[in-house]
């Protein structure tokens, strides 16, 4: 490629196509210019003028494709990969006939990708063509974008429902399929003025939260037809997300009509103003969407757990009961909240519905609150929750009447009441084999009474705890005993002493006299 001085660039021909790794090279290249380009596609969203730079690098990347496709045409390279650089071509020219807004053109680019790719599917394995098919799937959204430029009103529908199953798009075609779609619901919204809901109409001034309530109906429509969970809970967050953008765009109109709404209150005795009522509606949408994204949770969790009892498998963290009381509660808590929606608190039918389903969440919560004593082997506070299972159950069938129709989307409380009765006759069971097992070994804290290790030296038991962090090899800290008090001598010990005779020890001295007296007036020593 030159001397150390000069770069000169030595284009691949055809005369030295010797190996496959040639046309990597000229691969690379166009895949250096895409990625760029996508780059650019992400930061053109706030710097416009990187919009030409994108065009060019696009340009690039079909130049290169170009190429590739020419060096293709030589006897030297097998069919397949003849026919997969004729499709990498027609998509890369596709995606830039698509940015022109050059739709028939791109279009047809398109279909002749996807019409090799499936050729290609066609012509191997099913393993093998797994990345043809997909590479299918991620062209159709474009061809039908397309289609509806040209004047296909019908791909507008088929757009929609593939963004809300697969839960949104990637690529060139995700920032114009949003724009599109924004556009054709706020087209619809010019004609929607009010909502009506519990048997008052309030009128929607606000184009968000009209945009918003349009495409509701389609949102939980692909929901109940998403494919997998994971779909699904991706639907709800999408859902919950506008569902939230809606209400503060209402909260922002409540702020300036704060004064009015007061005198609306003072004026109607009680009863909300539109905007505060349309914001009780849409805190009423979002919770309940809360709901049902818990309760499908929920359902996922049951069957995992289900299967997980029948096949016994360890490995992975598997669901335990805790997982959905932990659910239900914050279902419980979603209820407690939407009976303290403004507007609401006279409406007794409300006031019933939601008192049945909070009884009936209870009656599940309290079902696996059961299950969770069952595992850790505690029988008499298991049966006592599941007699107040069957009590809420009684209740929710004598109290649903004519509210019959509000709980059909609820779990069916006459399956739990059959649930329980056979978890019952199982625990007493359970509990009988458990209490008539003689081989059964008793509990470290039954064995050891709470002794440390140095009190029990002489008593054998299989301790689980001295090979644990917890051991107990001694009682720390020491308790206090009664000792003697350390003796203190004073001089009146003194008194009481006997000392022993020093006699024999002491120089014996001589008689006294006259002699003596005087030799000891001069100073004279004996």
């Amino acid at each position: 490629m030159g001397n150390r001085h000069k770069f000169t660039g030595k284009k691949v021909t055809e005369e030295i196509l010797s190996d496959n790794r040639y046309l990597l090279l000229i691969l690379m290249d166009a895949e250096r210019a895409w990625s760029y380009a996508m780059q650019l596609k992400q930061e053109a969203n706030t710097e416009p003028r990187k919009r030409f730079h994108l065009l060019s690098r696009l340009r690039k990347a079909v130049k290169h494709a170009e190429e590739l496709e020419r060096l293709c045409e030589s006897n030297r390279v097998d069919a397949k990969t003849k026919l997969e650089a004729q499709a990498y071509m027609a998509y890369l020219t596709g995606m830039l006939r698509f940015e022109h807004q050059e739709w028939k053109a791109a279009m047809e680019a398109f279909n002749k990708c996807k019409t090799i790719y499936e050729k290609l599917a066609n012509a191997f394995t099913e393993e093998q063509a797994v990345l043809y098919n997909q590479r299918v799937e991620e062209i159709s959204p474009n061809i039908r974008y397309c289609a509806y430029n040209i004047g296909d009103q019908s791909a507008m529908n088929e757009l929609m429902q593939m963004r809300l199953r697969s839960g949104g798009t990637e690529g060139l075609l995700a920032e114009k399929l949003e724009a599109l779609i924004t556009q054709t619901r706020a087209k619809q919204a010019a004609t929607m003025s009010e909502v009506e809901w519990r048997g008052r109409t309030v009128p929607v001034k606000i184009d968000k939260v009209r945009i918003f309530l349009l495409g509701l109906a389609d949102n939980e429509a692909a929901i109940a037809q998403a494919e997998n969970e994971e779909t699904k809970e991706r639907l709800f967050e999408s859902l919950l997300s506008e569902c939230r953008d809606a209400i503060q765009a209402v909260r922002e109109e409540l702020k300036p009509d704060q004064k009015q709404r007061e005198h609306s209150l003072e004026n109607d005795s009680g009863k909300v103003s539109n905007i505060q009522y349309l914001h009780s509606y849409l805190t009423y949408i979002k919770l309940s969407t809360a709901i049902k994204r818990n309760e499908s949770m929920a359902k996922s969790l049951q069957k995992a757990l289900l299967q997980q009892q029948r096949s016994d498998e360890d490995g992975k963290r598997s669901p335990r009961p805790q997982d959905l009381i932990r659910l239900y509660d914050i279902i419980l808590q979603n209820l407690v909240e939407l009976t303290q929606l403004p507007g609401l608190e006279e409406d007794k039918n409300f006031q019933k519905e939601i008192g049945l389903k909070t009884l009936v969440y209870k009656a599940y919560r309290c079902f696996f609150i059961a299950q969770s004593y069952v595992l850790v082997k505690k029988w008499s506070e298991a049966l006592v929750l599941y007699e107040r299972v069957l009590k809420y159950a009684r209740e929710v069938q004598s109290g649903a009447g004519a509210h019959r129709n509000s709980l059909k989307e609820l779990p069916d409380v006459q399956d739990l009441i059959t649930q329980v009765n056979a978890e019952k006759y199982s625990l007493q069971a359970a509990a009988i084999l458990d209490a008539n097992d003689p081989h059964e070994t008793e509990s470290p804290s039954q064995v050891k009474d709470g002794k440390p290790l140095s009190e029990r030296f002489e008593t054998f038991c299989l301790d689980p705890s001295l090979v644990s962090k917890q051991v107990s090899l001694v009682h720390f800290p020491p308790g206090f005993q009664p000792i003697p008090c350390k003796p203190l001598f004073f001089d009146l010990a003194l008194n009481h002493v006997a000392f022993p005779p020093l006699e024999d020890k002491v120089e014996q001295k001589a008689k006294s006299g006259l002699t003596g007296y005087i030799k000891g007036i001069f100073g004279f020593k004996s």
